[in-house]
């Protein structure tokens, strides 16, 4: 049996606050129906989609999150900027930039990246871009027109913790489970 996981940060209630706010913005400045967001609840930083795995591999991935997690710190990130991916030009994922420590966060996500490979997953081919998805876009033609200048209120939130997430793929949409969750180790 298989179940669908992926390795990510829980943001914290404001930040998805400020997120939604964002969403709510970016929806009555864009075609009605042009993207699909992502709704509040589901808002997270994925460190690293893992994908179809047996059940059998639980524990190892559990106990190797355990493992990374005890050799990093708690860190800071912040809300930033609204971008899209591949581009402005051609958006296909809306999404919310980070700033802060993004050196302990690549440090962190670059080691998860390691330890998976060597658990038998497939090397990512697309380099690490911390980023929140906002929505993706059904019809790029209907924004490429859109004006990028928009605002993000800068909130700051603590990485404390990473977490192992199931995902079900549902009519209603996607639900999420948490798996596991591993505490990063505070300095003495």
């Amino acid at each position: 049996m298989t179940i669908r996981l992926f390795v990510a940060i829980e943001l914290p209630d404001v930040v998805k606050d400020v997120l939604a706010e964002t969403v709510v913005y970016l929806n009555h400045n864009l075609p009605k129906r042009a993207v699909r967001w992502v709704r509040r609840e589901q808002m997270h930083l994925t460190l690293r989609f893992l994908g179809d795995t047996a059940v059998s591999q639980l524990p190892t991935l559990q106990q190797k999150l355990t493992q990374l997690a005890a050799r990093h710190q708690p860190f800071w990130l912040r809300l930033n900027d609204v971008g899209a991916f591949p581009n402005r030009k051609r958006p296909r994922v809306l999404w919310a930039g980070l700033a802060g420590d993004l050196v302990p966060l690549q440090k962190m996500q670059a080691e998860l990246e390691e330890r998976v490979v060597a658990l038998g997953w497939m090397r990512e081919k697309r380099p690490f871009n911390p980023h929140l998805t906002l929505g993706r876009v059904k019809d790029v033609g209907r924004v490429r027109d859109f004006n990028w200048d928009v605002q993000v209120d800068e909130v700051a939130f603590g990485v404390t913790a990473v977490r192992l997430m199931q995902s079900e793929l549902r009519p209603s949409g996607a639900v999420y489970t948490i798996q596991h969750e591993a505490k990063l180790t505070p300095t003495p």
